[in-house]
């Protein structure tokens, strides 16, 4: 039955659709009315076909994703306590954040369900005592732990290393020499793109710059085979966001296959801060259900939350059961975990996932041709790429050819927020001395905001 209806209807080439749209245009151009250009330099077309796939096209399975949640470790009491809460309310995995050496493990980790639940360790300092100390306190327990150290990180968005070059990579190496055989820590190296992103980088200077980034790293290290943690920021764009996380896995193999290392990478993806809005700021719920769709289909392992409110308010259990529940609706009624590749052989996804990959190899190249990573850092090179996007992208909103619902399009006149704000939720600039220019993230709708709070009625 279905083969006969199928055989009512002839292929049609191509050609003749692109016929047919130009005849539907009467007159115009196709490729100024219908082809746009991204700030990537990427064409979008009207219809993509087949002839739009990659030769060569790797299909295969997404892994398995988790709902990971941050607790920032002020108390160890009290960061036990909402970790186990979280968890028995649906988080798969606990993002710990240290500001300090002092945490009692012990305490932070009563009746922790190890053989459940993912660890994700940050640290904002640099230090071979503190994990050292992890080592002990976990050498016979069954965990998973993923530990987020990333020292060239850490000088871009300071602008400083936590002591300084020669220092900083020793203790890096020796961690890394210190972890290499332990099978409780899965990733002891990250990669934190979400700096990038956040601050107004392109996908194609995202990726160029996560390769570059992690070049530097086997540069350094000794061992060429290490796993690592890609930090990612997802923003709404939809398709191009799933691409970007595809040809991610696909440049970490092109470039570890460079080191003969076969080793894994391991995505921990977040919704961008980018794009997060003061006024009218339930719309924000919508932004990141987008943005974790897209970590999902492109291919995450973790998906962290971030509550609507997270720049404005304090903690606080209304927001993040919001945007807990917000990825168990996908998980457990939506049934995104069911699908493992969702998006293989869509033919948009598909080619732009391949115009993506191949620009960003073209600028890491570049890049290493310029030095390198940390030479173009030094140099203020990367910091001013990143600014001359951003300020396109800014041009965008403030023209409003960019859109942010309730901001800079259909504004709600009576909003009121200036009451609301326990946290200052713009950029805050500290005079301080810097070895390099930080890379500084900034929100696109801070100097609309700014302004509206200004003219609020008292």
């Amino acid at each position: 039955m279905l083969d006969s209806l199928f055989n009512e209807f002839r292929d049609i080439s191509v050609k003749e659709w692109k016929q047919k749209i130009q005849f539907d245009l009467k007159g115009e151009d196709y490729n100024t009315t219908l082809v746009t250009k991204t700030l990537e330099d990427i064409n979008i077309k009207p219809f993509y076909s087949q002839e739009d796939l990659p030769t060569e096209m790797e299909i295969g399975s997404n892994p398995p994703w988790n709902i990971c949640e941050k607790i920032y470790v002020a108390k160890a009491f009290g960061a036990n306590a909402k970790a186990i809460e979280n968890i028995e309310k649906g988080a798969q995995s606990i993002l710990f954040i240290f500001p300090d050496e002092t945490v009692d493990l012990n305490a932070l980790f009563k009746d922790f369900p190890f053989d459940l639940v993912s660890i994700h360790v940050e640290t904002e300092f640099l230090s071979l005592d503190f994990i050292k100390k992890l080592i002990a306190y976990f050498k016979d327990k069954e965990a998973k732990i993923y530990l987020h150290l990333d020292i060239i990180g850490n000088l871009a968005r300071s602008g400083n290393w936590y002591f300084n070059l020669k220092k900083d990579i020793a203790i890096f190496s020796e961690i890394q020499s210190l972890l290499s055989n332990l099978p409780q820590f899965k990733t002891s190296i990250t990669v934190d793109l979400t700096l990038y992103q956040n601050a107004g980088a392109n996908m194609v200077q995202q990726l160029a710059y996560a390769l570059a980034h992690t070049n530097e790293y086997f540069t350094i290290l000794e061992k060429k085979s290490f796993n690592v943690s890609f930090k990612v920021a997802v923003s709404s764009n939809y398709f191009f966001e799933i691409a970007k996380l595809k040809a991610l896995r696909t440049l970490w193999k092109t470039l570890a296959s460079e080191y003969s290392s076969t080793a894994e990478c391991h995505l921990f993806c977040i919704p961008t801060k980018r794009n997060k809005t003061l006024y009218d700021y339930n719309v924000n719920m919508l932004r990141t259900t987008t943005e974790y769709m897209s970590a999902i289909i492109g291919g995450a392992n973790t998906i962290c939350t971030l509550p609507y409110d997270y720049f404005y308010h304090k903690d606080n259990e209304f927001a993040s059961r919001i945007a807990r529940n917000q990825l168990l609706i996908l998980k457990h009624e939506s049934y995104f975990d069911k699908v493992k590749n969702p998006s293989d052989g869509s033919y948009y996804i598909e080619s732009i996932t391949e115009d993506l990959a191949k620009k960003a190899l073209d600028l890491f190249k570049k890049i290493e041709a310029g030095g390198g990573f940390l030479e173009q850092l030094k140099a203020h090179i990367i910091q001013k790429k990143i600014k001359e996007n951003a300020t396109l992208e800014q041009e965008k909103f403030n023209e409003k050819n960019k859109i942010l619902v309730g901001t800079n399009k259909y504004q709600n006149k009576e909003d009121r927020m200036k009451n609301d704000l326990e946290l200052y939720p713009f950029i805050k600039t500290e005079i301080r001395k810097t070895l390099i220019e930080p890379i500084i993230e900034r929100r696109l709708a801070e100097t609309s905001e700014q302004e509206r709070l200004k003219n609020e009625p008292s």
